[in-house]
């Protein structure tokens, strides 16, 4: 016990104790940084602005799967269908642009569906490194898995209390869509994209 206490009162001790702690200071440091460096990785292989034909293409694929969704739940009740096609239009144009896009790369630039462009009309740029953790990242998963569920199970139900030739073929090109738009599509944009690597949602890594 004195030979500790008399370790602890020699002022070399104090000396090495504080060089510790400011090496363990500095280690801590280093490792936030590079974790920041990690989480606002870009990259260098993705296309600087996409082809604004891309833009055009993937709108009007996603209005075309709104539309599919929209006649889907007008078989089974027209409210349902101006009620799905008023919330389908707001999510995907307006709150996912404002959660999503404002913290992406594209901002204001043209990405696979030009909605960087859409973002920057109407909201102030936010900031890349919030990307990968914003609310919106994790909401757009659900958000478009329901843009297809709902309508897919509304027109199931039509269906089975009658069943017509209108409703099999909506249902048909509904699947198709979204099957190429949760694939294809998403594979193509993602394979281009400078967020491919921080990305959740990527499906191209």
């Amino acid at each position: 016990m004195e030979q500790m206490l008399q370790a602890t009162l020699n002022p070399e001790f104090w000396y090495r104790f504080r060089w510790v702690a400011r090496g363990t200071d500095c280690m801590a440091a280093q490792g936030r940084e590079k974790e920041m460096k990690d989480e606002v990785r870009i990259c260098e292989e993705g296309l600087e602005e996409c082809p604004k034909s891309w833009a055009v293409l993937g709108n009007f694929m996603m209005l075309l799967w709104i539309a599919l969704g929209t006649v889907a739940c007008w078989f089974f009740h027209p409210v349902a269908a101006w009620v799905y096609l008023g919330v389908a239009v707001v999510t995907v144009f307006f709150l996912l642009r404002r959660l999503v896009c404002v913290n992406c790369y594209y901002y204001g630039k043209w990405c696979p569906i030009g909605w960087g462009k859409l973002a920057a009309l109407f909201f102030k740029q936010g900031s890349v490194e919030k990307f990968s953790t914003s609310a919106g990242v994790k909401l757009a998963p659900i958000a478009y898995g329901l843009l297809s569920a709902v309508p897919i199970g509304l027109i199931i139900y039509a269906l089975v209390k009658d069943v017509t030739a209108p409703k099999i073929a909506v249902l048909a090109l509904l699947l198709l869509v979204s099957v190429y738009s949760g694939t294809i599509s998403r594979r193509t944009s993602c394979a281009v994209c400078k967020m491919r690597l921080i990305c959740p949602g990527s499906a191209v890594k």
